[in-house]
Parts: structure tokens; sequence; C-alpha cells
């Protein structure tokens, strides 16, 4: 298992609700392939700094999670397909250090 950090935009023509069942159908699928979350930051709604498949915002969210490579796999398939999902990307954060002032 590895952490993984996944930063996921929906459409923003949703409606909040809508928005927030999409994001606990992805956390049931990371807790079904084994995985587990560690924390979810829904960011809200954002402008884009440019265009893309002709929208202007969508709604932002971050998922800390432990997952398998395999489980990894699935749940980036399952991204891909979802039509609500504009962009994901998924990424290993580095080591997280505290800073003093």
């Amino acid at each position: 298992m590895r952490t993984y950090e996944l930063m996921m935009i929906t459409r923003g023509a949703l409606d909040e609700p809508t928005v927030q069942s999409n994001v606990e159908r992805f956390t049931k699928l990371i807790a079904d392939q084994g995985g587990s979350v560690e924390k979810v930051d829904h960011w809200g709604k954002r402008q884009f700094a440019y265009e893309i498949d002709h929208m202007n915002e969508g709604y932002y969210t971050v998922i800390d999670l432990q997952i398998s490579s395999d489980g990894l796999s699935e749940l980036e398939r399952q991204l891909r397909i979802a039509d609500e999902v504009v962009r994901h990307k998924v990424v290993r954060p580095g080591p997280r250090t505290k800073s003093y002032a």
C-alpha cells in the first residue's frame, strides 16, 4: 500500500449534492479496492485558468488515500470513463515537513 494524492475536477454545471455523491462514489471505490481514504478536502467551485471542453469552472476535490497499485489502476480507469469528471491527477506526495517561522 502506498500513499497517493488525487485531485479531481468535477463539472461546474452540477449542483453541490451531485458533486458530493460523486466524491462518495470514488471514496467507496477506493475502499472496495482494499484502500483507505485518509482525508477529503473539498475546495468548492473555482474558475479555470483556461477553458476546458467549453467550460470555465468546476468543483475541485483533493483526496489523500492509501491503495495498492492494482487498486490504483482500477480507480484511474473509473475516473477516465466518468462523465462528471473533467480532469484528474494522481501523484505520490513527497515527504511532508513542518516549517517553523
